[in-house]
């Protein structure tokens, strides 16, 4: 008995032991945390503000507006004008002041007519009601309420009131009941929907004059920087793509690290902009005409270039895709194509920065942008293609052999037979029969293919080192056919928005940002609610 019980008591201390270093172990990872904790919120801090300096002036100006608002609470005299109510106009503030003048405006006039609509109607609703007895006045409200509650929230369904008048619905809804239902307890509700009223005008009054005389931020500029910061990220992801297609070092291919990929911090801006140049496109056409070429900014032509864009992108995307394929051409095949490719892609990257400049200088782009280089790079690039037609398709002997041999492979794949090697003549049809009996009495064991098999089976076609290449070249034809589309609608935005025509022998002078443009999402606050 002595025995046991002894061994139990070291089986404890030992789980005490290692519980106990586990304790310290956790208290020193905590306390290391805390020790970096002010190091890393003054990065996170300096990097954001590095990022877009504007940033820093919203903050400001927030922080200059809230402080404005309150002085209706500070200022005594002030305070006995207006009463409790000055907080309304420090709710204003918080919800209206955005980040965009056209933001601030699509808001703050929304909150502000919705304000306004919703006090007439309700001053409307309490005339007819105080001209009914008690119990009809209840009834009175009560259908008002159900009619109009109904009524506006049926009308932000419409696409048209969906987009540009939504807030000020939910404001209207707000501001009606809170003055209508509550009329029929508090005598003096007029009086304080009137004050309420005042102070939301003032801070209304308040974000709009932070917004467009402070430092403004136009959503206009925006939508029309980032058009053009668009157009030159993908004109380095093509040339990128290309480098390192061709490049003779050797990379390691890992799916986790997209993020990281300089390539795809190029394009994905593309990718991503639908709903911020829908939103930046809104918000532009509430802006005043704060330049000579504000009024002219066809907003909703940005969108539609957006559009051909991102379908522009998709190709980018496939082409950056073939360089992380597990199949690929070798090298020494590649380099047979590389200098029309390279050249190919160096012309389609010239036009894409082209057009990135005629949009930033507001003028046509040149009337060379498809040049003789570019056509010349194509027939190059057919020329080096025809000259290599065995690598496509193979031995006319062994043509038909070898389509028999894929589709004994692709058969193979689909009845999940294990093979340790794929041939690639007429020998494949037969092991496959064989095996096929074999493998049947083992159905229930086998799972599914194991990815280097169908690997294998690949790389045994006598023609599939060319495949990868046909792949990548073909998606690179294909910019330079949606190359056209992408100039297309360039010259249309230019036309409707009054650009200035080309001038022979006048060079612009461009500045490129050579890091990643900032996304104007990350200038969007969260939405707040609908005080």
């Amino acid at each position: 008995m002595f025995p046991k019980v002894h061994a139990g008591m070291e089986m404890d201390d030992t789980n005490s032991g290692k519980s106990k270093g586990n304790a310290e172990k956790s208290l020193r990872i905590l306390v290391d945390k805390m020790r970096r904790f002010p190091g890393l919120v003054w990065e996170t801090v300096w990097k954001v503000g590095r990022e877009d300096p504007r940033r820093v002036i919203h903050a400001l100006k927030v922080g200059l507006a809230l402080t404005l608002v309150s002085l209706l609470y500070l200022i005594q005299p002030l305070y006995v004008g207006i009463g409790q109510n000055a907080i309304w106009a420090v709710m204003t503030v918080v919800v209206v002041l955005e980040f965009t003048a056209g933001a601030t405006l699509c808001k703050g006039l929304n909150r502000g007519l919705g304000t306004l609509i919703a006090g007439s109607l309700a001053f409307f609703i309490e005339y007819v009601a105080t001209k009914s007895g008690r119990t009809s006045r209840a009834v009175f409200i009560g259908a008002a309420v159900f009619l109009i509650g109904s009524a506006a929230t049926y009308m932000r369904f419409f696409p048209y009131i969906r987009r540009n008048y939504d807030y000020g619905i939910v404001i209207f809804l707000l501001t009606f009941n809170l003055i209508t239902v509550s009329s029929y307890r508090i005598d003096n509700v007029l009086k304080i929907a009137h004050e309420r009223f005042y102070t939301i005008a003032i801070g209304c009054g308040v974000c709009l004059l932070m917004s467009l005389l402070v430092f403004p931020n136009w959503s206009g500029e925006e939508l029309h920087n980032s058009t053009v910061f668009k157009l030159e990220g993908l004109a380095r992801a093509i040339e990128a793509c290309v480098n390192e297609y061709f490049s003779d070092a050797e990379k390691e291919v890992s799916g986790d690290q997209s993020t990281e990929d300089p390539i795809y911090d190029c394009y994905k801006a593309v990718l991503d902009s639908k709903s911020m140049d829908e939103t930046m496109a809104l918000h532009a056409s509430w802006e005043p005409r704060h330049s000579r070429h504000c009024y002219r900014f066809p907003w909703q032509r940005y969108v539609k270039l957006g559009n051909v864009l991102r379908h522009f992108g998709y190709t980018v995307v496939a082409l950056h895709g073939c360089i992380q394929t597990e199949i690929q051409t070798p090298r020494s095949v590649r380099g047979l194509f590389k200098d029309p490719c390279i050249r190919l892609a160096g012309e389609v990257s010239k036009g894409l920065r082209e057009l990135a400049s005629s949009i930033r200088n507001r003028r046509h782009c040149s009337p060379e942008i498809l040049s003789d280089h570019l056509h010349e790079a194509l027939q190059d690039l057919n020329t080096a293609i025809k000259s290599q037609p065995r690598l496509f398709l193979g031995s006319n002997s062994n043509q038909a052999t070898n389509m028999l041999a894929l589709a004994a492979a692709h058969a193979t794949q689909k009845q999940g037979v294990s093979l340790s090697s794929v041939k690639t003549d007429s020998s494949a049809l037969l092991d496959w029969k064989n095996k096929r009996t074999t493998e049947q009495s083992k159905e229930p064991e086998r799972k599914f293919l194991r990815p280097q098999l169908s690997k294998i089976a690949i790389t045994g076609l006598e023609f599939s080192e060319a495949l990868p290449f046909a792949a990548f070249a073909s998606l690179l034809v294909e910019t330079v056919a949606k190359l056209d589309n992408v100039i297309t609608e360039v010259e249309e935005l230019g036309r409707i928005a009054c650009f200035k025509e080309y001038q022979h022998g006048v060079e612009d002078i461009v500045v490129t940002c050579e890091k990643p443009p900032v996304n104007p999402a990350q200038n969007q606050l969260p939405c707040h609610g609908a005080d």
